[in-house]
């Protein structure tokens, strides 16, 4: 199979185009000039210099292709939801049209369990209707990407399969996963309300797990699945197993929920009169606060999907990892 990844310099994206060719397909990645692409090229990854927002490029991505991997976007959790709207849905919009004028034969969109309403979730599953509005520029944006999609797979019979990974943890993260190490390291973790309360973890090869499978030619088309770990955890399990493998302090603060939205009120309002990145948003209200746990039965049922990485194995690669590279001293444990 020839299959052209987006977003293939960065961490999800890099996991699929590597499995894929792994596996013996024709991978295909378009990539901004200047980017590091050492990685794919040791790969053999076939490289078209471009970006999401040129036509052109993403034309000259998709000739010749049997599948799309979609998994560039925009993330973050502040700034204008124009921004975010520029690449996650009008530019967006090119890539569609090109697997259209293409006869791509499948696209495999990674969309995210973050387009559901922020709110405590119990086993979530996909017949839960999508928000019309959400509470950042990149949820928002996630939302209306996905029905852009169903509309092209409806209307123009576009080959379509959308998966919705929860928090993505693995080797080669560069940005989260150090983040989370430095607060733990400054104490500076705080759950908020419960922490048994549940956290849609997600192993990164669990995900190209996922997108694997929707690449088949038994996947069903114009379905969306939720994608987490086989066995979620609670963010009490979660932020504590990383801190015992980084050989860190285990957090304990914790503000009561009503608290902790008060304060979120408070720096979002902050921010947006003074022009600051909040140090809390809705975002991460929702991440340390809520109850996210989502069904993952349809993708059982329907894809074959397994999550065959555990939690403590995908975290123990994770955390290696982060030591091999120097971020965390100490021999592996």
């Amino acid at each position: 199979m020839r299959v052209m990844v987006t977003g293939a310099t960065g961490f999800l994206g890099g996991h699929v185009a590597e499995r894929l060719r792994q596996s013996g397909h024709h991978v295909r990645a378009l990539v901004r000039k200047g980017s590091d692409t050492s990685l794919l090229q040791s790969w053999g990854v076939e490289l078209v210099e471009g970006d999401l927002g040129n036509e052109a490029s993403v034309q000259r991505a998709c000739e010749s292709m049997d599948a799309v991997v979609h998994c560039a976007a925009k993330v973050g959790d502040w700034g204008p939801v124009e921004e975010y709207r520029k690449v996650n849905v009008e530019d967006f919009r090119y890539l569609l049209d090109a697997c259209l004028q293409h006869h791509v034969g499948r696209l495999v969109l990674v969309s995210s369990l973050g387009v559901y309403e922020a709110k405590d979730h119990f086993g979530t599953d996909e017949t839960a209707p999508l928000p019309a509005r959400h509470i950042d520029g990149y949820t928002q944006t996630k939302v209306e990407s996905e029905n852009l999609a169903m509309q092209y797979y409806r209307e123009k019979g576009l080959p379509l399969i959308v998966i919705r990974p929860g928090f993505i943890y693995g080797p080669r993260d560069r940005n989260v996963m150090p983040r989370i190490l430095g607060n733990l390291k400054a104490r500076l973790v705080t759950y908020f309300g419960s922490r048994q309360k549940k956290l849609n973890n997600v192993y990164v090869g669990n995900v190209v797990e996922a997108v694997e499978l929707a690449l088949g030619p038994n996947a069903p088309l114009g379905e969306a699945f939720n994608i987490t770990d086989s066995e979620t955890v609670t963010k009490k399990v979660f932020f504590e197993r990383i801190a015992d493998l980084a050989g860190l302090p285990r957090p304990f603060a914790t503000w009561p929920m009503w608290f902790a939205r008060f304060m979120c009120g408070t720096f979002e309002t902050a921010g947006k009169t003074f022009g600051f990145a909040p140090v809390l948003s809705g975002a991460r209200l929702k991440f340390m606060g809520l109850n996210l746990d989502y069904s993952i039965e349809k993708a059982k049922r329907d894809l074959g999907y397994q999550g065959k990485t555990s939690f403590d194995d995908g975290m123990r690669q994770t955390i290696d990892w982060l030591r091999q590279e120097g971020r965390i001293p100490g021999p592996k444990k």
